[in-house]
Order: C-alpha cells, then sequence, then structure tokens
C-alpha cells in the first residue's frame, strides 16, 4: 500500500482516538468538578504506525484484506491511574457507557501474564461519524497504574533491543520487577486506603 492509501484507511482511527481522548478525560474533569476523587490520572491515545502494523500482519498471519476485523488495537487508548481499585472503578463506568459497545475484557490485572505484564484491556466497537456515513471501528482501551505503565514500559523497550530473546536470567529478573512492581501498588493502595480512614 502506498503512504496515501494508508493514511486514507487509517484516519477513522486517527479520528476515534481524537475523540476518545477528549471523552476519557472528560470524565477525570467530572469528578474533580463534583469534588470527588478521580480515578482517572491522565490518558494518552495513538493510531498503531504502519511499519508496526505490517510487522504485525506477518507475525499474526493476518491477511490485509481482513486488518480492520482481525487487528483490534489499530486506535488504542490507554487511561493511567494511582491506585489498582481504580481501575475496576474505570472499567465499570465504561460498561456504562452508551457511546461505544465493549465487545472483550481481558483481566492481566487479576491474571498477569508470565511475563509479568499487567493492564485491563477492553477491546470496543467505536462508531465514527465520517463525510461517507457512519463507521463502526475496533479500538483498544488498556486501563493501568502508573506503576504498571513503568513496567510495560521499559520491558517492551528491552524486549526490543533483544529481539524477545531472554536468557532464563534476564526472564528471571523482568518477572522479579513485575513483582517488585506490584509489591509497590499494594503499598501504595494500603497507605492511601489508610489515609482515607478517620483517626482516634
Amino acid at each position: 500500500m502506498t503512504h496515501n492509501e494508508w493514511d486514507k484507511l487509517l484516519q477513522p482511527y486517527v479520528q476515534a482516538v481524537d475523540e476518545l481522548k477528549v471523552k476519557l478525560r472528560g470524565m477525570r474533569t467530572e469528578f474533580e468538578l463534583a469534588g470527588i476523587k478521580t480515578p482517572v490520572e491522565f490518558v494518552t491515545g495513538r493510531v498503531k504506525a504502519i511499519p508496526a502494523i505490517e510487522e504485525k500482519l506477518v507475525r499474526r498471519h493476518i491477511d490485509m484484506e481482513r486488518l480492520e476485523q482481525d487487528m483490534e488495537d489499530l486506535a488504542g487508548v490507554r487511561i493511567m491511574t494511582q491506585f489498582t481499585e481504580d481501575i475496576f472503578k474505570i472499567v465499570d463506568l465504561l460498561r456504562q457507557r452508551k457511546d461505544m459497545v465493549i465487545l472483550e475484557e481481558r483481566d492481566y490485572v487479576s491474571n498477569a501474564k508470565p511475563s509479568g505484564y499487567r493492564s485491563y484491556h477492553i477491546v470496543i466497537e467505536y462508531p465514527v461519524q465520517l463525510i461517507t456515513g457512519e463507521k463502526k471501528i475496533l479500538a483498544e482501551i488498556q486501563v493501568r497504574t502508573m506503576q504498571m505503565n513503568v513496567w510495560a514500559t521499559i520491558e517492551h523497550a528491552i524486549n526490543y533491543k533483544y529481539d524477545g530473546d531472554y536468557t532464563p536470567e534476564m526472564t528471571e529478573k523482568i518477572r522479579e520487577v513485575a513483582e517488585l512492581s506490584i509489591r509497590v501498588d499494594e503499598l501504595f493502595s494500603e497507605l492511601h486506603n489508610g489515609l482515607d480512614k478517620p483517626t482516634d
């Protein structure tokens, strides 16, 4: 495909990410205006880069004709929280929304991947209004704590450097860092919940 053809294909996904970022950041504002502690720390989003799409097409044996049906994360939005329990508050809020349809949920918070990766993934169907009419596209929303994000970001960089070819010792160290990361989240939650309780 030419660069122009990719731009045309991905334009609805760019629009979806822009709209979702505005809507999900709006949740934070609503909580603040209501004087309630917000579970939303910040929201980011991106459309998958063309080289990454092409690599995934090959790796997952996805037919180009099936790209939009089989690649659920062309549009991706990430919601960051301070505390693990906030993740589930946000998931509940997303389930109540009428502007998207949840197709699938993957809870890697309660059930971390073998690598130690933790995040809550939600695949949605989202309607984008185009000049040609409505187009329903797939997008992925990830909800994670900032601590989970630090681990995932650095592990991704290390994985890229070594092309995923970890030695057993490296795999063990990655898992060890994941366990430390989980403990940090637990301690922060304990501190936060303790501070919320009235003192004698």
